[in-house]
């Protein structure tokens, strides 16, 4: 008789006690809900991995979870997405007050929000990259989404700061295919792998950028405002115009002021700040209709008038 071939079940893959490697990104934690936390939150949680974000109450929590399922909602109203998508997309997303909820986090991107303007915002961030590093993995990678801060002067005071990278979603356009990503003078071979790895399973493209305050989009952007501004004060043209010349004779998706009112005036004044501090040049300086903007509260969308007026919803308003 000939001898029966008996194969252990757990080559097919079908015993618990099959040993299998684990996912290189399961959950990701953000540091601060605002517009660019709802974004990277949103986009993680749309490509499958469970997201806690931190803020600092329960309003604030429930305001991004709001903003997020509005956005998903105006996906659906267009055809980009079913109702049971933007239910299994939003119960991958979970907000939080305490740092502990971190704890099993893969990926941990700082994206704060600096309303103050008492002190150097690379300080609080510093503080908020010690209090994750408290919490997290050592293998944890910890992230900044800031565009004028240096990573490796963030990372400096960091037990281990070879774990500490640069990227930067782009919030005028949440859906543009591509990040820039920015390795530190401590950065890890490692840590830039892992976090290439993590853009591209977000869909994204790596945009490789080298230490600079203002990366690619920032240091060009802003002195295209400037610019536009300077042309509209000295009566060459109308805001309009020189929007919408940049929009149909350049191919911008959207024209220099209506992107500042997008990005938000108080936001883009710090940028020119923080700029013109790193590298003196008065290029960077932020043009007298930006700061009187910001001191009269017209920061764009988020108060409802910038450079053009808004309603209730953000729509543009055409007088």
């Amino acid at each position: 008789m000939a001898e029966i071939l008996v194969e252990p079940i757990e080559g097919y893959a079908l015993s618990k006690g099959k040993k299998r490697g684990a996912t290189l990104f399961s959950k990701i934690g953000v540091i601060g809900c605002g517009k660019e936390g709802q974004s990277i939150s949103r986009i993680a949680s749309w490509h499958g991995l469970d997201v806690v974000f931190l803020e600092l109450s329960n309003e604030k929590i429930a305001r991004a979870l709001d903003n997020i399922g509005k956005e998903l909602d105006s996906r659906i109203e267009n055809w980009g997405l079913t109702p049971s998508e933007k239910k299994a997309i939003m119960s991958r997303i979970k907000g939080t007050l305490d740092y502990k909820e971190l704890a099993d986090c893969d990926f941990v991107i700082e994206a704060i929000r600096s309303d103050s303007a008492a002190h150097r915002s690379i300080d609080e961030r510093k503080a908020v990259f010690k209090k994750i590093e408290e919490i997290v993995r050592e293998d944890t990678i910890i992230a900044t989404n800031s565009t004028t801060i240096i990573i490796t002067e963030l990372a400096s005071e960091m037990k281990k700061p070879e774990r500490c990278i640069s990227l930067h979603f782009f919030v005028t356009s949440p859906e543009a295919k591509l990040i820039e990503v920015v390795k530190g003078l401590y950065t890890s071979e490692k840590v830039y792998e892992r976090v290439c790895t993590f853009v591209k399973l977000i869909n994204r493209e790596v945009i490789p950028v080298e230490e600079s305050a203002g990366l690619i989009s920032v240091r060009l952007y802003v002195t295209l405002l400037n610019e536009a501004c300077q042309v509209l004060m000295e009566g060459v043209a109308t805001m309009a115009d020189i929007d919408k010349t940049m929009k149909v004779g350049l191919g911008m998706r959207f024209g220099p002021f209506r992107t500042a009112d997008i990005i938000g005036l108080n936001k883009i004044s710090k940028w020119m700040d923080n700029l013109y501090e790193e590298f003196g040049n008065s290029k960077y300086k932020p043009n007298p209709m930006i700061k009187r903007l910001v001191r009269a509260k017209h920061l764009g969308m988020q108060t409802g008038q910038g450079f053009y007026k808004y309603d209730d919803n953000g729509v543009l308003v055409t007088e």
